[in-house]
């Protein structure tokens, strides 16, 4: 009887585990730094123009392991801004080919000016600000997505 108990314990401690671990694997962007270091952030994706147009504005916290993913249909020089948006944001800008063609280091928060690299993005990434320079993170380090459906966005 203990046995069976045992097992029934075994079985149900790993089906909870599955659900914590489905639970946690939401999207993610994982950078791959030239010197050999991944950093893995979780992110909130955005697609369409109202949420692109909102943002990260109005928040007041972004954990060091978050940021905010904008897809583009077509890659193009991308512009941001900083309107009423209280925190300082790194943003990241990303090709079509997966690599890093810029950032914008420690963006000024609640600032118009207008914001971008003169390389053409089709994903930028918003983080922390800081968290660029913080992690090693530059131009032509590779990047991957999990849990990001690219289906329209990529033909």
């Amino acid at each position: 009887m203990n046995s069976v108990r045992g097992w029934l314990r075994a079985i149900f401690l790993l089906a909870l585990s599955l659900v914590v671990v489905a639970c946690d694997s939401g999207p993610r962007v994982i950078i791959s730094t030239k010197s050999g270091k991944e950093l893995v952030l979780r992110v909130e994706v955005v697609e369409t123009p109202a949420k692109r147009a909102l943002g990260l504005q109005y928040r007041n916290e972004l954990a060091d392991d978050q940021g905010m993913l904008f897809l583009f249909r077509l890659e193009a020089v991308q512009s941001f801004w900083m309107k009423n948006t209280p925190l300082s944001l790194d943003m990241i800008f990303i090709g079509s080919d997966l690599k890093i063609v810029g950032i914008i280091h420690q963006a000024v928060p609640f600032s118009t000016a207008s914001l971008s690299v003169s390389a053409p993005s089709q994903f930028v990434l918003e983080t922390r600000g800081g968290l660029s320079r913080l992690s090693g993170i530059e131009a032509g380090d590779r990047v991957r997505f999990e849990g990001i459906s690219l289906d329209g966005v990529r033909e």
